[in-house]
């Protein structure tokens, strides 16, 4: 019974999240300088074709209407006609998002992959060489920024070492359909192309290591903080004073509800990382969301703009609902709080 209120209350706070986004990024698109419809057409196109590209699109109808008529659209799954591919906007985001969120997953799994054994050994050896070390390394990669970061490795593995792709998702002239999901990885394995699985790695490994470095080196300092916390409490205490052996204590009775802190805060980075993709997206021509995203911006493709907009915060909601269920499983003191407040 306290999980489902809990669930509801989190599905019922989602809700309003995304109408609060839909209103705000639906207003900011439309009080924004110049009139797409000019823009798409050209400084050539006359007066009358430029009123009837507005009407076609809505533009000059009331504010309300047209932010209502946007709201069916979106309940519908449509969300409109791009300007600058001329095809629907949903169709756009079909072809390009499963590229952006495979390389978000395989970003959030390297940087938890190593970022919670780098912090376990730093809180492990506090204040000790391994301690000094992992602190050092989360901090540079807290400063450095992802585009950087990306150049770096773009120069050292592709150009100076020659062991990596730097560009696209996979080697010109591959005889290959990503189908079902759009995402390579999966799908070369449902094929069974295992080739085209070790190379769409290969093509993933530089952009993914660009974007993780920060946030492996925050979940390195947070699990870090949270594994000394917890290491102070009196039932680790009580562990160690009944012989209980450390590999055991710091593994099963420390480092799970330590593991809180560093899972709460993965919808965040799951939202920054769709954010910091479109320079890296840009700098490895990664033909992704973010991509599109930046190509949408340039030409003031207002309902492409939108449509990756609410998708990013759709699936920002949803991860973040999937986190706060998992540290409810995780930890029951959670959402037990969550149902009574």
């Amino acid at each position: 019974m306290e999980f489902a209120a809990f669930l509801l209350r989190r599905l019922a706070w989602s809700l309003l999240v995304l109408v609060g986004l839909s209103i705000v990024i639906f207003t900011i698109a439309r009080v924004m300088p110049g009139d797409p419809a000019r823009m798409a057409l050209g400084p050539r196109a006359s007066a009358e074709q430029v009123e009837a590209l507005q009407t076609e699109l809505g533009l000059n109808k009331p504010f309300v209407e047209q932010y209502l008529g946007y709201v069916s659209g979106l309940v519908r799954g449509d969300l409109g006609q791009s300007l600058l591919t001329r095809r629907s906007v949903s169709d756009d985001m079909r072809a390009s998002f499963p590229a952006t969120l495979e390389l978000v997953l395989i970003t959030i799994l390297f940087a938890f992959a190593v970022g919670v054994p780098l912090g376990v050994i730093a809180a492990n050896w506090k204040d000790r060489w391994p301690d000094n070390a992992v602190r050092g390394v989360a901090i540079f990669s807290a400063v450095m920024p992802s585009f950087f970061i990306a150049l770096l490795l773009q120069v050292l593995a592709g150009y100076v070492l020659q062991i990596l792709p730097t560009t696209g998702r996979l080697p010109r002239g591959t005889d290959f359909i990503a189908s079902p999901t759009g995402m390579l990885l999966v799908d070369s394995l449902v094929q069974g192309r295992p080739d085209v699985f070790l190379e769409a790695l290969r093509h993933l490994l530089l952009p993914a290591l660009a974007l993780s470095l920060a946030t492996m080196g925050q979940v390195a300092r947070i699990t870090r903080a949270s594994m000394i916390d917890v290491s102070r409490q009196d039932y680790i205490e009580a562990a160690r004073a009944f012989g209980i052996p450390e590999r055991l204590r710091l593994f099963k009775y420390q480092l799970r509800p330590a593991f809180v802190p560093p899972l709460t805060i993965a919808g965040l980075e799951f939202a920054s990382l769709i954010g910091n993709a479109f320079v890296v997206e840009l700098i490895f021509s990664f033909d992704g969301m973010a991509a599109y995203g930046v190509r949408a911006i340039q030409q003031k493709d207002l309902n492409a703009i939108m449509g990756v907009v609410m998708v990013s915060g759709v699936f920002f909601v949803l991860v973040n609902l999937v986190i706060d269920l998992a540290v409810g499983l995780v930890d029951p003191r959670v959402r037990i709080r969550g149902a009574r407040t």
